[in-house]
């Protein structure tokens, strides 16, 4: 990357920056979400859009788990940001929340954030690391970065039924 890179702890002069870019990012992936899952389900977890239903659950993100947050910066502006989260009884960290500004994409700063996640991880003792992303067209470049740096995929299965029909 050609603009130094830095990552710092969240602050709170940060959580604009941080919600803009995160739905800029998150824009080419919903379309084909919503083509790809049954309408009912789409609208019974977007009713008023993904655009609003996104920034509220971020939002309450950086807003109850700051000390769990990490910060890429470019310019000293923000570019994209890390939720890690512990869960002491199964000894591992979940990556919450991973965006990265399109601007920036694909130019290490995605990988730099994993790593940075994955160091609060083992500073916690735990002994492995767990990420979740959607099985649509959408979200198919999420499961090729994860993979790409070794992730294993767990084969679950989630149902929905239309309890209207």
């Amino acid at each position: 990357m050609e603009t130094e890179l830095q990552i710092v702890a969240y602050q709170t002069s940060h959580r604009e920056a941080l919600l803009d870019l995160s739905i800029r990012a998150w824009e080419p992936i919903f379309p084909l979400l919503e083509t790809d899952v049954p309408n009912f389900v789409y609208e019974s977890f977007y009713p008023q859009g993904w655009r609003e239903r996104q920034f509220h659950d971020l939002a309450k993100t950086l807003d109850e788990e700051p000390h769990q947050i990490d910060v890429a910066l470019v310019a000293e502006a923000p570019a994209g940001w890390v939720c890690t989260r512990l869960h002491s009884e199964d000894r591992m960290g979940e990556v919450y929340v991973l965006a990265v500004d399109p601007r920036y994409q694909r130019q290490g700063i995605g990988n730099a954030l994993l790593r940075r996640s994955f160091d609060r991880i083992r500073r916690a003792g735990m002994n492995m690391v767990m990420v979740e992303t959607g099985d649509d067209r959408g979200h198919a470049p999420a499961r090729s970065a994860y993979e790409s740096i070794g992730f294993e995929r767990w084969p679950v299965a989630r149902y929905f039924k239309n309890l209207d029909e």
